[in-house]
């Protein structure tokens, strides 16, 4: 099974980051209240929030890293680890879940060798289990990176992640 990689275990952050990190608080540097609006955009800069940008983050707006850190844990569209550039999304809703949900969840962890809430070493693929897509008449349901898949089967995902 490949290993996982966490906010811990990855590279250091690229050295011209903190000026990045500058530019990005700036606007916001004397507003308590815009810390979310501040963490999403080291996010959308980095592709999720490493424990070296929670840092920072908390130091240049005069706020302890627990409450930054607090705050990043609970939201949930905000990543401690990095995320693959695939992200398998597996509908766990009712009607996916009726409809075999769970065997194509097992499907897809089987073919990426991880678990929910993880990343394949090399960082191609990152998984996940989510509520409900909205797409209940085409159930049991997938996304990957944004597009929608339907009707799913165990020979579908093997076909959708390049082993069919």
């Amino acid at each position: 099974m490949p290993e996982t990689k966490t906010a811990t275990d990855t590279a250091s952050l690229a050295p011209d980051f903190r000026d990045d990190l500058d530019r990005i608080i700036a606007p916001y540097r004397n507003e308590r209240g815009a810390l979310i609006a501040v963490l999403q955009k080291v996010q959308e800069k980095l592709g999720y929030l490493p424990e070296p940008a929670i840092a920072q983050v908390a130091k240049a707006m005069r706020l302890s890293e627990s409450e930054v850190f607090g705050v990043a844990t609970f939201y949930n569209f905000f990543r401690l680890k990095p995320v693959g550039a695939r992200l398998v999304q597996v509908c766990r809703g009712t009607a996916c879940h009726v409809r075999g949900g769970p065997r194509i969840l097992e499907s897809v962890k089987k073919h990426l060798g991880i678990g929910e809430g993880q990343t394949t070493a090399d960082l191609k693929y990152s998984l996940e289990t989510v509520a409900c897509i909205g797409a209940c008449a085409l159930a049991p349901n997938i996304v990957i990176n944004n597009e929608t898949y339907g009707r799913m089967t165990s020979k579908k995902v093997a076909e959708l992640l390049g082993e069919g």
